[in-house]
């Protein structure tokens, strides 16, 4: 019997709309994606973003503490596991759907609510960058500082948000139990938005306050998996270099080597593409035979057949 490919899917939070009815409009677009792969003789675990789910569930927190004085402040890793559960919820419905819908009776779904530990440590502790939840004026900020000891910076004259770490996944906790599930034939969901951000004390896992990139998570995710590719879905078909400009250049086949030197060059912006190439070149220079992919949602079937996609090789 042929052995099944093995694919990480990192699916972006934006990607699964703003709003509770547009996610459940999304996750069906992107469940057929996945069955597509599943269907072709691929093994899928998914890990997705949660980058608007996370501030809405944080802002409603927010406004239950003006309600209620009684009310502690809900900590940021508690939203992050509050995102996870109800992002998972609806995949997990959408694909076992469209499983059925296709006639495969064998696969279960199920999401892993996934704690990834950080070090303490992290450089990214001392200069949180990652904005969270939504604008506001000078005024409030002021209170959010004052009151739950937020760090507000002001953004491109649009007002201030919430800035929090993101420090480099170390250890995915649960990760025994999710290979488990995955040689035992599941269709997994883990590492919602990066997973949820611990630091260890002693046998304790505490909560960090902060955001872990799920690219990188993703890759952590599937060199653990000792998956063969890693798929990271975006806003493009293919990775560019000079994006946005006359000399825009699209990208097929790279290797860890040139996209390290275009990485040294400038290429990609810090906050979108960066991260993901980066992960991609980690993952496919972390042993012989694993490969990369950046594409999109709709594409990804194409991209593992070699048909389109940015894809990074050792």
């Amino acid at each position: 019997m042929k052995k099944k490919k093995r694919v990480v899917i990192a699916l972006g939070g934006n990607a699964l709309g703003n709003t509770l009815p547009e996610q459940m409009t999304a996750v069906k677009i992107t469940a057929r994606a996945i069955v597509d792969l599943i269907e072709d003789g691929c093994e899928v675990v998914v890990a997705h973003g949660n980058g608007p789910q996370v501030g809405m569930v944080n802002n409603a927190m927010i406004a239950l503490t003006h309600e209620d004085a009684e009310q502690p402040n809900t900590p940021l890793s508690v939203c992050v596991a509050m995102s996870q559960a109800y992002i998972g919820y609806d995949l997990q419905n959408a694909l076992r759907e469209e499983l059925l819908d296709r006639g495969i009776t064998d696969i279960p779904v199920a999401t892993m609510i996934t704690q990834v530990r950080v070090e303490a440590d992290d450089p990214a502790f001392q200069d949180p960058s990652k904005p969270i939840g939504k604008f506001v004026d000078a005024a409030q900020a002021k209170i959010m500082e004052e009151k739950f000891h937020y760090i507000m910076k002001e953004d491109s004259g649009r007002g201030y948000r919430r800035v929090v770490a993101s420090p480099r996944p170390a250890e995915i906790i649960e990760i025994g139990t999710i290979r488990t599930m995955v040689d035992s034939g599941d269709l997994v969901i883990a590492c919602g938005g990066g997973g949820i951000p611990v630091v260890r004390q002693g046998n304790h896992l505490k909560g960090a306050s902060a955001v872990i990139d799920k690219d990188l998570a993703s890759c952590l995710l599937a060199k653990e998996l000792d998956a063969d590719y890693l798929i990271i879905l975006t806003a493009v078909e293919k990775v560019a270099l000079n994006f946005g400009t006359p000399e825009e250049k699209w990208l097929d086949q790279v290797s860890v080597e040139e996209a390290e030197q275009y990485i040294g060059e400038g290429h990609f912006a810090p906050g979108s593409m960066l991260p993901k190439v980066q992960a991609a070149v980690d993952f496919a220079g972390s042993k012989p035979g694993r490969t990369a992919l950046i594409t999109l949602l709709e594409k990804s079937r194409e991209a593992v057949q070699g048909k389109t996609g940015t894809t990074f090789h050792m």
